[in-house]
């Protein structure tokens, strides 16, 4: 691993930077075969480093100020086609597209909250300690791009040029013969920007927050369309559980076609399970 490029300071500079970065904590990026780890202190000293006014951010559900960097000042050499994958703290896996990630104009524009210890941010929720930081992926004019509540990961530790995740878990995929105008090819796209953040599905993806949804069974299987329908929109309203960690999907981030969809890519995706692991 090497370090990423700073600004040029005397022996002494250097040696006393190098303590206070030591007891930060580090983001690794990893592109192109090559991985770099950068303290906070440094990525705020970075000439792109801006203060960023979030009206109603997503994490703490209400406008905050943010010092952050385009998510692009980590990912030189990235291309547009390529995917980046976003590993949190715990366990939540974002899998999104470079071309957004890198845009820039007057559209969605994504920047890296940087969390700095002597600022730390707020508390998520009263009696837990544990802030959005130390990195928090945040947009200015999200609406313009369509990003949703899932593509805004906090708690980042880890970033990481991948390939697509149907590439990689070609399980996910419906089947083949398939129209591109199938509502199940549009669900499965709902899925992947939605779901694929926190579940696995015939053992396939990134990240197991929450439950495989086609092994042993599909949720199609044993629960009623409307429940599931209702479970997806406000999963507090259909089994209330102080500790549940699967938030509401509203209908400005999955529409009713959005939802009727995903549910036709699940009830598809039923007929085309993966064996069950061997016990």
């Amino acid at each position: 691993m090497r370090a990423a490029s700073l600004p040029a300071f005397g022996v002494f500079g250097i040696t006393l930077a190098w303590c206070a970065w030591a007891n930060e904590p580090a983001l690794t990026v990893t592109t192109g075969g090559n991985t770099v780890s950068y303290a906070p202190a440094a990525l705020l000293a970075l000439p792109s480093a801006a203060t960023l006014n979030i009206p109603n951010d997503v994490a703490y559900k209400r406008d905050m100020t943010f010092h952050a960097v385009p998510v692009g000042a980590v990912l030189p050499g990235v291309r547009a086609d390529e995917t980046i994958r976003f590993v949190t703290r715990d366990g939540f896996v974002a899998s999104l597209p470079a071309a957004a990630l890198l845009a820039t104009g007057d559209g969605a524009v994504a920047y890296l909250a940087i969390e700095s210890t002597d600022a730390p941010w707020p508390p998520l929720k009263a009696g837990d300690a544990a802030t959005a930081g130390p990195f928090y992926v945040v947009w200015l004019r999200p609406e313009r791009g369509a990003i949703v509540p899932e593509q805004w990961p906090y708690q980042v530790v880890r970033i990481e040029a991948v390939a697509p995740l149907v590439k990689r878990f070609p399980m996910l995929a419906p089947a083949a013969t398939l129209s591109a105008r199938s509502p199940v090819r549009h669900g499965f796209d709902v899925y992947i920007k939605n779901c694929s953040v926190c579940h696995t599905l015939n053992l396939g993806g990134d990240s197991t927050v929450g439950p495989d949804l086609n092994v042993p069974y599909n949720p199609t299987e044993y629960m009623r369309p409307d429940a599931l329908r209702r479970l997806i929109r406000d999963p507090q309203s259909l089994r209330k559980w102080p500790a549940a960690r699967m938030p509401a999907f509203g209908v400005k981030v999955v529409s009713d076609r959005d939802l009727t969809d995903l549910v036709a890519y699940l009830q598809h995706m039923a007929d085309r399970k993966a064996p069950s692991p061997a016990k």
